[in-house]
């Protein structure tokens, strides 16, 4: 899925408009968040390195007379017998050279995603979402009706998150006509596209439960918050 990090002044202005829209019809309070990524997975680098540095050490334990020979072989030595010492020296350093070289590997961003399994990225665009959703629209609104829309574009993964008031009354498979709304324009790159549908869906569910009263005020920004 080709994707870009960064929305122009125009598609801003559309998702803003859209969360605009509607908002028109209901009490709800619309949330828009696009993250360029979620989680850095440092952690996930790690244990892969960790992992081919001790598969390493086995084949050496299993092998050890390959790894010597091989080396024998490079350095042209005539050493017959290598002692326990330099065996240790020689699987110590193959460890060490596994692990720093595969944690390299990692630090470029598409491999270290690649091998992160997908459970991981889905928690971690949850957990990243509802922090987000604390912090800029849980209890801010008079009736507990904010809703976070959370698109993780590294991830390719995204998120609803919405305030007890709305929770109480509507489930989670309700918003899965907006996910698919949103994540099928993204997939093809229109992300501008998918955040404005979702929002539509998610205003029309709104609607139903929560209209719009005569005295209601926005009470959360209209505007995409990009991070």
């Amino acid at each position: 899925m080709a994707v870009q990090a960064t929305l122009s002044d125009s598609e801003h202005a559309r998702i803003s408009q859209a969360v605009h829209d509607a908002e028109a019809h209901t009490s709800g309070e619309i949330v828009t968040i696009i993250a360029d990524h979620s989680d850095r997975y440092a952690d996930v680098a790690l244990w892969w390195a960790s992992g081919i540095a001790i598969f390493a050490l086995g084949w050496v334990t299993v092998f050890p007379d390959f790894y010597t020979g091989l080396v024998s072989d490079l350095l042209g030595s005539w050493t017959i017998a290598w002692t326990p010492r330099e065996v240790l020296e020689l699987a110590l350093t193959i460890v060490i050279g596994k692990f720093v070289g595969s944690w390299l590997l990692l630090l470029w961003r598409p491999l270290r995603l690649a091998l992160t399994p997908g459970l991981v990225k889905s928690h971690r665009v949850r957990k990243r979402a509802v922090r987000y959703f604390k912090v800029g629209a849980e209890r801010r609104t008079t009736g507990r009706t904010g809703i976070l829309i959370y698109l993780s574009l590294a991830e390719h993964r995204a998120e609803i998150v919405a305030d007890e008031a709305i929770h109480a009354k509507v489930p989670n498979e309700v918003w899965g006509d907006a996910m698919v709304d949103m994540i099928t324009h993204v997939r093809e790159g229109r992300i501008a596209d998918g955040m404005a549908a979702a929002v539509r869906d998610v205003g029309a569910v709104l609607a139903d439960h929560f209209p719009r009263a005569d005295d209601d005020r926005n009470e959360l920004p209209d505007r995409l918050i990009e991070l």
